[in-house]
């Protein structure tokens, strides 16, 4: 047993932090909070309008242009309606409008930080050890600090959603702009390139296969928060399994866990062929 004697605790401090973050800041949390459930509101308000028809035609559609396979995506486009078939097409819809939010608001700031950390090296310093603890912080530490801030519904399923699935987007737009040919950026400053436009008309596009990916990652992490953020009133799919869980509903469980199952089966295959359009020919 380790010695009474030397143990000490934080957690006091931190409620004391936290408690005089949100006296302090209120209308600034509410002010985020409100504006997040406006997108969020918007979002789903125009995934309802969508028949249902209309994402089986959406998904065959995309993926025939992003992989020029029939057969392929014949059987993509078929998985939504095994959704609607078990009547999760409400719930499917509800955590589709989660994870497109969270993963917006990723790109929003996890695009410029992935920019800004490949050009200036002690950004690249900060952000590296702080990416490396959000990736390895277990995915329900981050329910925490939502609730905290933001109590119980969408808005904090959608603010810890957004924590975990960031660090993929900075790190992979980083990486694709470091891996960028030096002989190339070379040729763009010897024509007279000044330095925004190097970023914008020669780094971006040659690193665009890294950014994709990076968006991938970042929307399959989003969806594997699906389940877990139902625990504070997400509501969706994993509302779904929770509440299967905790009635040892297998047959229910079964339903809702294929339903996240074909979902994210849909977003990996669109996400992940529309990143190959972006890669070079092969010789």
């Amino acid at each position: 047993m380790f010695p009474e004697a030397l143990q000490a605790h934080i957690a006091p401090a931190v409620n004391d932090f936290i408690n005089g973050l949100i006296e302090a800041y209120t209308p600034f949390f509410d002010s985020v909070a409100g504006g997040i459930l406006t997108v969020l509101i918007t979002i789903n308000d125009f995934l309802v309008i969508v028949p249902w028809w209309g994402y089986i035609l959406a998904v065959g559609i995309l993926s025939w242009y992003s992989s020029k396979k029939i057969v392929a995506s014949l059987i993509l486009a078929s998985l939504p309606y095994f959704i609607g078939m078990f009547g999760l097409w409400p719930m499917a819809i509800e955590s589709l409008s989660v994870i497109i939010t969270s993963v917006l608001l990723a790109l929003i700031i996890g695009l410029p930080m992935g920019v800004l950390m490949a050009e200036v090296k002690s950004v690249a310093f900060v952000l590296r050890p702080l990416l490396d603890g959000m990736q390895t912080m277990p995915s329900f530490v981050y329910l925490i600090p939502a609730m905290m801030l933001f109590g119980l519904g969408k808005v904090p399923a959608v603010f810890a959603t957004l924590i975990y699935a960031l660090p993929p987007v900075i790190r992979l737009t980083a990486l694709g702009l470091n891996q960028v040919p030096k002989p190339v950026e070379e040729a763009a400053l010897a024509y007279g390139a000044t330095r925004w436009q190097l970023i914008k008309e020669v780094r971006l596009p040659l690193a665009m296969p890294s950014i994709l990916a990076g968006v991938n990652q970042t929307t399959m992490m989003a969806l594997a928060m699906v389940v877990i953020s139902s625990m504070i009133g997400a509501r969706g799919l994993g509302q779904e399994v929770l509440v299967s869980i905790n009635r040892i509903d297998v047959g229910r469980g079964f339903e809702a866990g294929m339903s996240v199952v074909f979902l994210a089966i849909v977003i990996d295959r669109l996400t992940q062929n529309l990143a190959k359009k972006w890669e070079p020919p092969k010789r």
